[in-house]
């Protein structure tokens, strides 16, 4: 496995089997995450250490019996890890479990792309093989400071905390009038409405507002935060014009369902069109799925096309829904995790807005 292309470009050699693998390693991550959860409180369990092992070999064992090469590469050194805790010969770290429940969720993004025909090369997998190999064979000292640079290299932090759009060019912030006061409230009582539909998405609308207003203030405001605001509120507003069986749907949507999902975007921009002083926010929220690449909807707009608040709104929106589908799982919300799945999606997101973005989240991991 120390051929870069393998990790860029790895073989599959039965579909099958790879649907076999990645079933099997979605159903060992829930009692892997239980795991790690438990031994970050008692880190000396070794009752759980040897269950955490059994979990990760079997994984190995699947992943060499399946042909997966790359699941093997991966599991390999997190397996010696685990070996040397159970053995004495390291102790178990907070930073260390996050370390493995990275590479297991890189590990999981890795065959979902291959499931796809989607590329793998933006996951960083021959870094992560690289860099757990050499954890592998780390002393307790070195621990932490690998722990660390693995997690940094994965996540895709810079150690820069600078802002980069410092200098954009602002624009004129809308005035908050009586009558904008209104309408935000008005729009916000729709966001809660979506909110209650289920009890997964409490706490969503004020998290996403946040994170949007200070990624927004990061790089400079070039996006009028009233106008921003309003897309925060009324962006998914048009998933209540769907059947919920569609959007609270825990299994892979069909392609009826994705045509019927991919018309909310419209729902909640058409409202806002109608509304005198909002065609800002209309043009979020319609374009709030929209990808630079071009393969995202309603119209598959491209790079400049798509404007800066959308693109904004698309990194929030995809951050929250990552820490939702851990905590299906029964994941605990993972910051580190999340940040990682969006570092890695190097075409669906605008560069511009990943540093502003990831400055957010590191302030937020260092309070």
């Amino acid at each position: 496995m120390s051929n870069s292309n393998t990790y860029n470009e790895p073989q599959i050699i039965d579909n099958d089997s790879l649907k076999d693998f990645t079933e099997a390693l979605a159903d060992y991550a829930h009692n892997i995450e239980s795991d790690i959860a438990h031994l970050k409180r008692f880190p000396e369990d070794q009752a759980v250490i040897a269950n955490l092992f059994r979990a990760l070999h079997n994984i190995k064992g699947d992943a060499a019996l399946c042909r997966v090469d790359l699941g093997v590469a991966i599991i390999h050194p997190i397996e010696t890890i685990l070996d040397r805790i159970r053995s004495g010969k390291l102790q178990f770290t907070e930073l260390l479990g996050e370390t493995i429940l990275l590479a297991i969720d890189r590990l999981e993004l890795a065959m979902n792309a291959l499931a796809t025909g989607k590329s793998v090369s933006s996951l960083k997998l021959g870094i992560l093989a690289e860099e757990l190999d050499g954890l592998s064979q780390a002393r307790q000292v070195q621990l932490e400071i690998l722990t660390h640079q693995l997690i940094q290299s994965i996540t895709g932090f810079r150690p820069s905390s600078t802002p980069v759009s410092n200098n954009a060019r602002k624009h004129a912030v809308s005035p908050r009038s009586e009558s904008t006061a209104t309408h935000l409230a008005f729009f916000r009582s729709l966001a809660q409405q979506y909110e209650s539909r289920s009890p997964h998405f409490e706490g969503r609308t004020a998290r996403l507002l946040h994170l949007a207003l200070v990624t927004n203030k990061l790089a400079g405001e070039p996006v009028d935060p009233i106008q921003l605001e309003a897309a925060i509120y009324m962006h998914d507003v048009g998933m209540m014009f769907l059947p919920e069986s569609i959007w609270l749907k825990p299994d892979r949507l069909n392609e009826m369902d994705k045509i019927a999902l991919h018309a909310h975007p419209a729902y909640g921009a058409g409202l806002l069109e109608r509304m005198p002083d909002w065609q800002e926010a209309a043009k979020m929220v319609l374009q709030h799925h929209e990808t630079p690449d071009g393969t995202g909807y309603p119209k598959g707009l491209k790079q400049d096309q798509i404007c800066s608040g959308a693109k904004i709104l698309a990194i929030i929106d995809a951050f929250e829904a990552v820490m939702l589908k851990h905590s299906h799982r029964g994941h605990s919300r993972s910051i580190l995790r999340a940040i990682s799945e969006i570092n890695a999606c190097n075409n669906q997101f605008a560069q511009e807005w990943i540093e502003p973005f990831n400055q957010v989240i590191r302030h937020m991991i260092e309070k």
